[in-house]
């Protein structure tokens, strides 16, 4: 196996405190960090600097590693072969290891002693719930069934108002039981907006088809549309055209901060009586309109 020195990797002297390893690791993880970093071994690196702090933040991992010497970093090197007796319980070999693997092992028992078991953190679980648009809009509260080692259970989640489509909620501490002392693990709830019969979300604004009369659009009008909440009164502007949105404000998801936008379709009767069709005629002859000019 190669050997890495950790110590070099974040920075520190060998004989650095934990608080000084601490504060180094945080300061190279920001740095590194793939979301933070456009270099092109910003993920490698990431890995190295967290494989090097989780060794040298735990007392046994690190004196089991300070105990591999100095040796030149990437030159190849074999443990002591006390180690092998002292860890390698059942005749694990070292062989295929990586120097992460083999710290590992190490840092699982204590040295001429027994085994040491070490704390470990709970199953994390994602799973998915499907929500109406009004219970989106209001907060709601589901109730989840989960099957784990321990059986089936059934977990009661309240949905803050404002939910959207592929939200993901974090439940800490919510799933599987840590093992030894270790923290229990968490849920991860993907929201699914169920489809509407009028209304389409995007993001938390809300869209829907505003159909009016060739009148309305004209002269304009006040026309009752629908809410998640309750129909409202909408005032179209004189000279509104087809496709223009029409904002009501704080009616989307996420009231007050979230719109509902009717989308204009201007119809026309497929059967005219014939009053109408005289107005129409006379309209055909005095209007000057023509919707396929060229605009300037």
């Amino acid at each position: 196996m190669k050997y890495k020195d950790y110590y070099d990797i974040l920075g520190v002297p060998r004989t650095a405190s934990l608080d000084d390893i601490k504060k180094a690791y945080r300061k190279l993880a920001r740095t590194h960090h793939p979301d933070m970093s456009k270099a092109p071994d910003a993920e490698v690196r990431f890995k190295e600097i967290g494989e090097a702090y989780a060794t040298l933040k735990d007392t046994a991992k690190r004196a089991a590693y300070d105990e591999l010497g100095h040796p030149k970093p990437g030159a190849e090197f074999r443990p002591p072969p006390q180690w092998q007796e002292d860890f390698a319980p059942g005749g694990m070999s070292f062989e295929d290891l990586d120097l992460a693997d083999l710290l590992a092992a190490m840092g699982r028992v204590q040295r001429g002693g027994p085994q040491q078991v070490m704390p470990t953190k709970g199953q994390d679980f994602e799973t998915s719930v499907t929500v109406t648009l009004e219970d989106a809009r209001r907060g709601t509260t589901v109730n989840l069934t989960l099957a784990d080692g321990t059986g089936e259970r059934t977990l009661q989640v309240t949905i803050a108002p404002g939910a959207s489509q592929d939200q993901k909620l974090r439940l800490r501490g919510k799933g599987g039981k840590g093992r030894n002392g270790g923290p229990d693990g968490d849920i991860y709830l993907h929201i699914k907006l169920a489809p509407h019969a009028v209304f389409r979300p995007d993001h938390h604004d809300l869209y829907f088809d505003l159909a009016l009369a060739p009148w309305e659009a004209a002269l304009g009008a006040e026309v009752e549309v629908p809410t998640l909440d309750r129909p409202v009164l909408l005032t179209v502007p004189p000279g509104t055209r087809s496709g223009r949105k029409l904002r009501l404000r704080g009616r989307g998801l996420l009231a007050d901060h979230s719109d509902l936008y009717g989308v204009v379709r201007i119809d026309v009767p497929t059967q005219l009586s014939r009053r109408e069709t005289e107005l129409f005629q006379e309209l055909s002859k005095i209007s000057s309109f023509n919707p396929r000019a060229t605009k300037p």
